[in-house]
C-alpha cells in the first residue's frame, strides 16, 4: 500500500511556538502552568504535563510562579485576572490569534455589529467576541449563512476565527451581499490553517483512503477530517497510530495522510511508519 503524506500538514508556526514556550518554561527554576490546555492535543499536554507544567482550568486554579497563555488566547477580563495574581505571564497567544483579536477591537470602534465567523463555543471565538464587546460593539457568533441576524446594525464589521474553512466565510459574505448589507471585511484566516486544507483536499481526490492525525478537541483537525471525508472514499480521525486498525485498509492500493495544526511530527511519523508496514 502507498503512503503519502500531505504536503503542509502537523505543527504550524504559532503552536510550536508556544510548545517551545512552555518547554523552556517547564526546564526554568520557576514552577509553571498553562492556563487551560496549551493547544488541543490531549498527547502533547500529557507530555508537558509529565515535565511539570500542569492545567490550571481557570486564573483562581493559578498557584505556580509562572503561568503561560494558551495559543488561542483569552479574554481581558481573564488576562486581568492573571495579572491580578501577580504572577509571571508567558505569552503564547499564536500572533495570527493576536491579530484577530486587535481587528476585532478596531472593527468594533467602527461598527455597530461586529460577526465573529467561527464556532461558538471555541476558546479563540469566546475571546474575540469578548475583545469586541470592550470596545462597545454587539458581537455575533455565526457559522453558517442560516446563523446570520434578520437584522444588523450597520455597518457591520466580520473577523474570522483562524481555523475556519474559508467557504463558511464566502457563504456568509455572498449571504450579506444578497441583502444589501454593507460590512467591513478583516480576513483573519490563517494562511497555514487554509495551505494544509487545500493540501488535504488534493491528496484525498488521489488516494483510496485520508487518514486525519488530530486531537479530537481540534477545531482545524475537525475542520481537515470534514474536507477529507467530503472529498476521498474513505476517512479516518485518529489521535495516535494505536488506533489504527490493519482491517480497515485491506485491499487499498494508497492512503493519505494529513495532520491538524495542534500535531507534533513524532505522532506523524508513528502512523505513516505503521501504514507503511502493511
Amino acid at each position: 500500500m502507498q503512503v503519502e503524506l500531505a504536503k503542509c500538514a502537523g505543527s504550524c508556526y504559532g503552536v510550536q511556538r508556544a510548545l517551545d514556550m512552555a518547554l523552556n518554561a517547564a526546564e526554568g527554576p520557576r514552577q509553571v502552568q498553562t492556563l487551560g490546555p496549551l493547544i488541543h492535543n490531549p498527547q502533547v499536554v500529557a507530555r508537558l504535563e509529565e515535565r511539570g507544567a500542569s492545567v490550571a482550568k481557570t486564573p483562581e486554579d493559578i498557584h505556580a510562579q509562572s503561568v503561560v497563555i494558551r495559543s488561542h488566547g483569552v479574554t481581558p477580563q481573564v488576562r486581568a485576572a492573571v495579572e491580578a495574581k501577580g504572577v509571571e505571564i508567558l505569552d503564547a497567544t499564536c500572533p495570527h490569534v493576536l491579530r484577530a483579536q486587535r481587528a476585532a477591537s478596531d472593527l468594533a470602534r467602527k461598527c455597530g455589529t461586529v460577526l465573529v465567523v467561527g464556532e461558538r463555543s471555541h476558546p479563540e471565538v469566546e475571546a474575540l467576541c469578548t475583545w469586541a464587546e470592550a470596545a462597545g460593539a454587539k458581537a455575533i457568533t455565526v457559522s453558517s449563512e442560516e446563523e446570520l441576524p434578520t437584522e444588523c446594525s450597520e455597518p457591520v464589521g466580520i473577523v474570522v476565527q483562524t481555523t475556519q474553512r474559508r467557504a463558511v466565510l464566502d457563504e456568509v459574505l455572498s449571504h450579506l451581499h444578497s441583502r444589501g448589507i454593507a460590512f467591513e471585511l478583516r480576513d483573519t484566516i490563517c494562511e497555514a490553517t487554509h495551505d494544509r486544507q487545500l493540501a488535504a483536499e488534493e491528496l484525498s481526490r488521489r488516494v483510496d483512503a485520508m487518514v486525519v492525525i488530530g486531537g479530537r478537541n481540534s477545531s482545524n483537525t475537525t475542520r481537515l477530517y470534514e474536507i477529507c471525508a467530503a472529498a476521498a472514499p474513505l476517512a479516518f480521525h485518529v489521535e495516535t497510530a494505536e488506533e489504527l486498525r490493519p482491517r480497515d485498509f485491506e485491499g487499498l492500493r494508497s492512503v493519505g495522510v494529513t495532520a491538524g495544526a495542534s500535531t507534533p511530527e513524532d505522532l506523524i511519523q508513528s502512523v505513516v511508519s505503521l501504514l507503511e508496514s502493511w
